[in-house]
């Protein structure tokens, strides 16, 4: 249900901007607040699975703003803790470690920004988005999977001699896993949110 859930919003957000680009086509469009809340304020029933879930969802919803031309995809928040929104924070608060939700917002900052093209991109699977990129530090392929299992995935062949850097259950409250790919097959852990830097 959360991309079921994203997929709402988005369509709510293509409909306000047709308005947008009719009646003030050179006004900029924020979405901020950007998260979920499954509602246990008491935070004592988390599953630590909810993180990665969380991340990958936010960055679907960040691909799919960006399809649109959101200026800014805003994620929410620094810290929750029991009783303030504990779901939604990005820092945990009993070790003030960062969370999978950190290090996705963190992965996507180093990765992209403004001035990045979007490449139109194929995958052979409902239970993975993929999305390429031509950004200012290069080609990259920012994949996702949507589901609470392994994928194995198969990557086009121009891909060689790669790094990919994912944030999963693996990763949990750490940096992302970096893996230099010499094949074309990769396993993508559950919710898992990679970034694969292709070379030239």
């Amino acid at each position: 249900s959360f991309f079921n859930n994203a997929d709402a919003l988005l369509d709510r957000v293509r409909y306000i901007e047709n308005i947008r680009n009719r009646l003030a086509p050179k006004t900029f469009t924020t979405i901020d607040e950007i998260g979920n809340i499954l509602g246990d304020q008491s935070g004592a029933s988390i599953p630590v699975a909810y993180w990665n879930l969380s991340g990958a969802m936010y960055t679907y919803i960040y691909i799919e703003l960006s399809k649109i031309g959101i200026d800014i995809a805003g994620e929410s928040q620094l810290v929750g803790y029991p009783s303030q929104y504990p779901d939604v924070t990005m820092i945990d608060w009993k070790d003030a470690k960062p969370n999978a939700r950190y290090w996705v917002l963190k992965l996507l900052k180093d990765n992209f920004g403004p001035g990045d093209k979007l490449v139109n991109t194929d995958v052979n699977s409902s239970q993975v988005v993929a999305q390429a990129f031509i950004t200012t530090k290069g080609k990259k392929l920012l994949l996702i999977n949507k589901r609470n299992k392994d994928i194995l995935l198969e990557l086009p062949a121009g891909i060689k001699d790669a790094e990919m850097f994912s944030v999963d259950g693996a990763s949990n409250e750490n940096p992302p896993i970096q893996v230099h790919l010499t094949g074309t097959s990769i396993t993508l852990k559950p919710f898992a949110v990679s970034v694969i830097d292709i070379k030239d």
